[in-house]
């Protein structure tokens, strides 16, 4: 299914069924730079717990419309988050929100709104979220926060490389070099996307201790791509009773990728299916 977004763009859409009645939905938001195609085995572990999953490439990524690593503004990537829950939800299922990496501070931002005063018109209620390796803090140094600011003025539009290494992704070598040999893969990021991640995952840390939707916050203590620290810091805010939260020493940035995947997606799992009715 491919829907089309306020601006006119393609969005290219996935959906692995659950093999019988569902016991609810999972739609899971992609990092930078990947595409959706790279989380078939995460999807099969849910449907084999009766989740029925679906995704999207996000606009600039995959076979999805758009400038490689952009976005024309600021709610341009939680928009497009509404149009496909509204697309694929099914009234009466439990539906949680997946979010990785750039994906993480998506779909923490987009739940984030739960809590604001005055509704966007993007809102949408979640029953849960699932943060794997969120870019709450992208982990920018001082040169890199001031080469944002003079690109915001200058050039917000023009794609760059990200800076990030493909090895530091995971550390199993055959899916780095699946990740470097996949054609739908980028490196590209301009200083409107960047200022995005910047500031959702800022936001959502701020709104930590008042978080009322369900969540399971996952990370990966050993992280180049992004700084643990912000994971650290919305685990440390949070409502114990609302977020659990599960580092994982060791581990490269991809969890679901990681030698220790079977124990990741297990946890997974097992968190999912105390949210199934």
């Amino acid at each position: 299914m491919t829907l089309t977004t306020h601006d006119g763009l393609a969005l290219h859409t996935h959906h692995w069924p659950a093999a019988a009645a569902p016991r609810g939905q999972v739609l899971i938001c992609h990092g930078l730079g990947e595409h959706m195609g790279r989380y078939a085995h995460v999807a099969a572990a849910l449907n084999a717990h009766g989740w029925d999953v679906h995704g999207w490439d996000h606009r600039g990524h995959g076979h999805s419309g758009g400038p490689r690593g952009d976005v024309p503004g600021p709610d341009a990537l939680l928009r497009d988050t509404a149009l496909v829950i509204d697309a694929v939800r099914q009234p009466g299922r439990p539906f949680v929100l997946l979010g990785h990496s750039m994906g993480g501070a998506v779909a923490a931002r987009f739940a984030a709104d739960a809590l604001a005063a005055q509704p966007a018109a993007w809102r949408r209620p979640l029953d849960g979220l699932v943060l794997s390796s969120p870019a709450l803090d992208p982990g920018l140094s001082g040169a890199q926060k001031l080469a944002l600011a003079i690109a915001e003025k200058l050039t917000p539009g023009l794609a760059v490389g990200n800076g990030l290494k493909p090895e530091w992704i995971c550390r199993d070598p055959a899916v780095v070099a699946a990740y470097v040999a996949d054609p739908l893969v980028h490196d590209r990021i301009t200083a409107r996307l960047t200022r995005f991640i910047v500031d959702a995952g800022a936001h959502v840390i701020t709104q930590a201790s008042h978080w009322a939707v369900p969540t399971l916050l996952m990370w990966a203590e050993a992280d180049r791509c992004v700084a643990p620290r912000g994971s650290e810091a919305f685990a440390a805010a949070a409502p114990a009773q609302v977020v659990a939260t599960r580092p994982w020493a060791g581990c490269a940035h991809e969890i679901f990728n990681e030698p220790e995947k079977a124990a990741v997606l297990a946890t997974l799992t097992n968190w999912l299916d105390g949210r199934a009715r």
